[in-house]
């Protein structure tokens, strides 16, 4: 990119090193004085992008702005990559398991698994059971009863994974930095690192035998508009979606964490107008290309909402306020509701938790408190698991080789 009529700053020359080595898209950035009035930046690229250039107004701390936003042409898909994860932890969950059992146990276990001669298993070793089996026909279950067997189901040695996926979406991120506390604390870090606290506990966990998965909307310090959120959580059909804040006000007075939900007609307060109204300017802070040809396609997913999801939303929130009173304070009892545009998901309960008021003093140092933050996350995995004890996850069938 040759960028006319600028000079080459400190700022430009930092670019070079903000380039982490896992960065998934490029591997490095050049910049140099091209011509007298001409900075030239170069960006290696890891493989083949679509790039969007776009300009942005002044909006919050920011003057104008060029923005280059890089998509990969072929991008991974981020259900398959759970699937994948989980199927790499079971593979290793069974093979130490093997290890770990006595060879005496092992041993044992290999001869019950043995067939006796006139049992359903030897039988199907006959000519006749192998070309009924040829031609899908029936065979035999441990209790005698026959079963069709469908010539498309999963080879011998496959399981069947039942997968309950959880999306949680950190606030903020990158250029928008949140609310900012009166020590410098940042929304968007501390709402990142109560993110990763729950997913770890998310990933230990199931819910009557299924396993659960956290998928992050933004697993670093990067932007990501709200409509995309909605759509990453779509995309990996996620059972919740629970986007995680930190409140803020003009006085340093309030306090408490809060609970919202989706709501079709108006809001529930005036402070949850206004806190929607906050939150959903997200997108001009961060920077949108709102000129993108799905640009229209995201207005229309975020219109869309049902009754449906709203009242199980409301579920989902009461169980998490009824969790998060026992560690901190409530700045309500009850689950508020307004037009927040990352809970338009309209096939996926969500709601939007402010763990506190980040503008408080004693509030922003509980917030910053390693002890705090993981009575917090074991507070938000209890909310959820008391959920699905009374709402089960319809779970999809995913087979594992």
């Amino acid at each position: 990119m040759d960028i006319q009529g600028i000079t080459l700053n400190p700022a430009l020359k930092e670019l070079v090193a903000k380039v982490k080595p896992d960065d998934p898209n490029i591997a490095g950035i050049r910049v140099g004085q091209f011509t007298p009035d001409i900075v030239r930046l170069v960006v290696d690229l890891k493989h083949p992008i679509r790039p969007q250039v776009f300009s942005l107004a002044p909006v919050a701390a920011y003057q104008h702005r060029l923005v280059l936003d890089l998509y990969p042409v072929a991008e991974i898909d981020p259900l398959e990559a759970l699937i994948a994860d989980r199927a790499v932890e079971s593979k290793a969950a069974q093979a130490a398991k093997a290890a770990a059992q006595d060879p005496l146990e092992l041993l044992i276990a290999q001869h019950s698994q043995r067939p006796a001669t006139n049992s359903p298993a030897m039988a199907a070793s006959s000519p006749k059971a192998q070309d009924a089996t040829k031609t899908g026909a029936v065979r035999a279950d441990s209790t005698g009863a026959s079963n069709q067997k469908d010539s498309s189901s999963p080879a011998a040695g496959t399981t069947t994974d039942r997968l309950i996926i959880i999306a949680l979406d950190p606030g903020h991120g990158g250029e928008d930095p949140g609310a900012i506390g009166p020590g410098g604390t940042k929304e968007k870090d501390v709402v990142l690192k109560l993110a990763h606290l729950l997913r770890a506990r998310i990933n230990a966990a199931s819910v009557n035998g299924n396993a659960m998965r956290a998928f992050l909307t933004r697993d670093a310090d990067f932007f990501v508009p709200l409509g995309t959120r909605v759509q990453k959580a779509r995309r990996v059909q996620a059972n919740l979606f629970i986007s995680i804040h930190a409140d803020a006000f003009f006085t340093p007075d309030p306090q408490g964490a809060s609970v919202f939900a989706l709501s079709q007609g108006g809001a529930t307060s005036s402070a949850a107008r206004w806190m929607a109204a906050k939150e959903n300017k997200a997108d001009l802070i961060g920077g949108l290309n709102v000129k993108a040809k799905d640009a229209t396609v995201q207005r229309a997913l975020l219109d869309m909402s049902t009754t449906a999801q709203i009242n199980d939303s409301l579920k989902l929130g009461g169980n998490l306020l009824g969790e998060i009173k026992r560690v901190g304070k409530l700045h309500k009892p009850r689950v508020e509701q307004a037009s927040f545009a990352v809970l338009k998901a309209p096939d996926i309960p969500s709601v939007l938790v402010e763990a506190a008021f980040i503008s408080n003093p004693t509030e922003e140092t509980k917030l910053n408190s390693e002890d705090y933050q993981n009575q917090l996350a074991d507070a938000l995995m209890r909310g959820i698991e008391a959920y699905f004890a009374k709402n089960p996850p319809l779970a999809r069938n995913r087979t594992t080789s």
